[in-house]
């Protein structure tokens, strides 16, 4: 089979026909070589939805601590949180702090 023969193919003539050549060289210097190519954008695409998780995460970050402020404006719950988390006391009190065997165990497996 020679180049002749394969000129007549109707398959070669469709291939080699001008437009064709330059289609197919359009459509994959888009998709491959172009600074907006088709990988270019996938990765953009990507990069979006990880950011959308991020905004998400610190949007739910933000409600926390708008409430934990809002608890912070009252000063009961002020004086709680000083007591349970600082072990601060007022002058005539004493504090005793009682630990459990677990709760030990769960600190030196935090502080590893």
């Amino acid at each position: 089979m020679g180049f002749k023969d394969l000129k007549k193919k109707r398959w070669f003539k469709t291939m080699t026909n001008t437009y064709v050549l330059v289609l197919t060289v359009f459509v994959i210097w888009m998709a491959f070589f172009d600074t907006n190519s088709l990988l270019i954008h996938l990765e953009l695409r990507n990069e979006i939805k990880k950011l959308e998780k991020q905004k998400d995460f610190l949007k739910s970050e933000i409600a926390k601590d708008k409430e934990i402020l809002e608890k912070m404006s009252d000063e009961k719950e002020l004086e709680k949180l000083a007591r349970e988390k600082y072990y601060m006391k007022k002058d005539n009190e004493e504090i005793f702090l009682i630990e459990y065997e677990d709760s030990l165990k769960n600190k030196q497996n935090e502080q590893d």
